[in-house]
């Protein structure tokens, strides 16, 4: 067999990483932080444990990125899905009600994301931290800012302190209360966005997470270049199709 070009190893490597943020998505919502491990992850994904450190210096970047990831796949969602709009009005309430509606949704994982932000590295600056403030961002001059370099920070500030709100222990606020606090400040209708009494197309609660961790390839098809044999042997997974989990583990 010929080598592979440097562009399937791209490929390799990029279904390599998406199939960690997903393991790691998944596993921490079931079990928590402390209770999920690299190899956990790696098991999940189906990849060998010694890729995890390839990719990511440690679990806490992973995890971090992997719900920045999902926190700014589900935002463009709720931003573009139909009836699409330029409003916005429109489009803040979408964007604040997709991040309540993960702390709502998948209280486990946004804890642990919160409890990780305390730690001494803060945010981990990578891709999908770096996406989630430009749709931010891009949401804030939307809404008609002046000022987006003030603006944006302090969304994003009333953003985080209502998803702590809402996931803390036994006490956490419920979704409502907070959610009309953000919307009278930023004076958002309640029947924008997607009030608490509705069910928004692809919800956050929804449990097949595919479609945040794409390939971007048909079901069933390994990427250019690569043999189905070969495709076995080093592990690449069929879009929409997860590796076997071995539950004795």
């Amino acid at each position: 067999m010929s080598p592979r070009s440097a562009s399937v190893n791209e490929e390799l490597r990029r279904r390599s990483r998406e199939r960690l943020l997903q393991a790691a998505v998944e596993l921490v919502s079931e079990r928590g932080y402390e209770a999920t491990t690299l190899g956990d992850i790696a098991d999940r994904a189906g990849s060998a444990r010694g890729l995890v450190s390839y990719y990511f210096p440690g679990k806490r970047q992973l995890v971090q990125s992997a719900v920045h990831r999902l926190m700014h796949r589900t935002l463009e969602e709720a931003l573009e899905r139909e009836p699409r709009t330029e409003d916005g009005r429109e489009r803040l309430a979408r964007a604040i009600d997709a991040i309540l509606g993960l702390a709502r949704d998948r209280p486990v994982l946004m804890r642990q994301h919160m409890a990780g932000l305390l730690q001494a590295e803060g945010f981990v600056r990578c891709p999908e931290q770096r996406r989630l403030a430009e749709l931010l961002r891009d949401t804030v001059a939307r809404h008609g800012s002046c000022d987006v370099d003030t603006d944006y920070p302090v969304l994003r500030s009333l953003l985080m302190g209502s998803v702590y709100a809402m996931v803390l222990p036994d006490v956490g606020m419920p979704l409502p209360p907070v959610r009309a606090e953000l919307f009278t400040r930023y004076r958002l209708g309640w029947g924008q966005g997607v009030p608490p009494d509705a069910v928004a197309p692809g919800g956050t609660c929804e449990t097949d997470l595919s479609r945040f961790f794409a390939t971007g390839l048909p079901a069933g098809s390994p990427p250019a270049g690569v043999h189905p044999a070969e495709a076995r042997t080093t592990g690449i997974q069929p879009a929409g199709i997860q590796p076997a989990v071995d539950q004795s583990k």
